[in-house]
């Protein structure tokens, strides 16, 4: 027996028509200057500045409980989330890459940058930052923007899964006024002691209720159609709490102001000194890698929302970092584009990237002029507001049909969603990369033998014919059928049905050919030589 070799799928002026000289004309007498014929009319210098700036004072009312709500959640000052959301809409806004995209702190990292702020301190998060923009401005530059829209999408919303949990977990302490224990699985073991802790305290009830008024609002308000084409929920939902709140005089906990300017906190050589451990480089990994595939993901989305140009992958993420490289000269959160401010100006009728750049002209404006307007936010309302933003990011709806059609890719979004809870984000995004990648190898990595010639006389040989990828996964398999062959009978096998046979598979069947014709009465007549590619 010897295996056959393998293949693989392997201009001048026209001449006028006559060309006589015409005879000359009297001059005609002159004639009053008429006016030329109709021309349209030149367009204005900005034809959709009207349409941009409705969009941009929309996006502003939505991104601004969000950017305060991120940042509490995160345990920052809540300044930081408006410094991010700022440099998001007027550098990243600016720069090429997607047209209509907002970019700002989002729910997404908030988790992650809670961890990062317990572990190295506030001052260490802004280098971290820097690192990870810089990181991003680089993999733009060699053009790794394009790749990230290879990541599997069972990841991506196990990822967001995972990240909802954690968030409603750690939220459902906010929403009462109390302290979260920690980690995602700590906070998730501590539900049963709140809820006793909770009933058994007025001011903890009083918060609850606030919170839970807050949610209530985000869910209504958009079914109220003519109050939702003025205000967006967010906005309404926290705007009605906080005048509850003051109305009542209720005694419960609200937003810390610090300052703009003192909430600004450039990272020293200290900071910078702390980024040689491999927690802080991981976490700078898991910054860069996650809040680029999140912008990358949503910039696809955003696409499908409208007409106008498409993204440029690469400048995109060169854009991302250059803005989260100078939220990190800031100290500030990490950003990402975020889809909730991006189908909000699509859907708010923007049309150039002026819309984004004007919201973070409010937002510094807001943040310049209004300072104290923070401190009278209820932290509930905005624990209610992130407890409704995690809820969106459980693809409840989708999992039941995935289950049905592709259940490995179902298993792969709730293992990626559970690892996140149990262990962090940056090692539950890696088990379900690795799980996604176990999977598209086993099911590519599929191997067939076309036996014939059982039932010929001994003395002719049997006929194996392999087809598909034979790899060392299948390779059990491919020697337990082998191996099943009359061993008094020659074999004939042929591999050129082979798309791909890898060193293993290759160094087995050499094996097995050898020991083959050791126990073999009438050893195979090599054809032609074996052969791995």
């Amino acid at each position: 027996m010897t295996p056959k070799s393998t293949s693989g799928a392997t201009t001048g002026p026209r001449p006028a028509a006559n060309s006589s000289t015409p005879t000359p004309q009297p001059p005609s007498p002159p004639s009053p200057v008429s006016p030329s014929p109709a021309s349209p009319s030149p367009s204005p210098r900005w034809p959709f500045l009207r349409a941009d700036f409705t969009a941009s004072v929309v996006v502003f009312l939505v991104a601004l409980p969000l950017c305060v709500g991120v940042a509490v959640a995160s345990g920052v000052p809540a300044e930081l989330g408006l410094i991010t959301g700022i440099v998001g809409g007027l550098l990243t806004g600016f720069l090429p890459g997607s047209s209509l995209q907002v970019s700002g702190p989002a729910a997404g990292l908030t988790v992650l940058v809670y961890e990062a702020v317990q572990q190295f301190g506030l001052g260490t998060l802004g280098a971290l930052v820097l690192v990870a923009g810089l990181l991003q401005v680089a993999m733009g530059a060699l053009r790794l923007g394009s790749w990230f829209r290879a990541i599997s999408v069972a990841v991506v919303q196990g990822m967001l899964a995972g990240i909802g949990l954690v968030l409603i977990a750690g939220q459902l302490y906010a929403l009462t006024d109390a302290k979260a224990p920690g980690s995602g699985l700590a906070n998730l073991g501590g539900l049963p002691r709140l809820v006793t802790g909770t009933a058994g305290s007025g001011a903890a009830l009083t918060a609850f209720a606030v919170g839970a008024g807050t949610i209530a609002v985000l869910v209504l308000w958009p079914r109220w159609k003519p109050a939702a084409r003025v205000l967006p929920a967010p906005l309404a939902a926290v705007a009605l709490a906080t005048l509850a709140v003051f109305a009542l005089d209720l005694p419960i906990a609200r937003v810390e102001v610090t300052g703009l300017l003192s909430s600004i906190q450039p990272p020293g050589g200290s900071d910078f000194a702390q980024l040689a451990g491999v927690g802080a480089i991981g976490t700078i990994l898991a910054f860069a890698l996650i809040a680029s595939a999140e912008s990358l993901f949503s910039a696809a989305a955003v696409d499908r929302l409208h007409d106008g140009p498409r993204t440029q992958y690469d400048k995109e993420l060169m854009a991302q970092g250059a803005g989260n490289t100078v939220c990190g000269i800031l100290g500030a959160l990490p950003m990402t584009a975020v889809i909730v401010r991006s189908s909000a100006n699509v859907q708010a009728g923007a049309r150039t990237k002026a819309s984004r750049v004007m919201h973070g002209a409010w937002l510094l404006i807001f943040a310049a002029a209004f300072p104290a307007a923070l401190g009278i936010i209820p932290v509930a309302a905005l624990a209610g507001v992130l407890v409704h933003a995690g809820w969106k990011l459980l693809p409840l709806r989708d999992f039941r049909p995935l289950w049905r059609e592709h259940r490995g890719e179902a298993v792969i979004l709730a293992a990626t969603a559970i690892a996140i809870v149990v262990t962090n984000m940056f090692e539950g995004v890696l088990i379900g990369l690795l799980l996604a990648i176990a999977k598209t190898a086993w099911e590519t990595s599929h191997v067939h033998l076309e036996i014939s010639g059982l039932d010929a006389p001994s003395t002719d040989p049997i006929q194996v014919r392999a087809l598909g990828n034979a790899t060392f996964l299948r390779l059990p398999k491919l020697l337990d059928q082998l191996e099943s062959l009359p061993h008094n009978r020659r074999v004939t096998l042929d591999l050129t049905g082979l798309r791909h046979l890898d060193h293993a598979c290759a160094t087995a069947l050499t094996s097995w050919e050898t020991q083959r014709s050791k126990t073999t009465t009438n050893s195979p007549t090599p054809d032609n030589p074996a052969h791995a590619p």
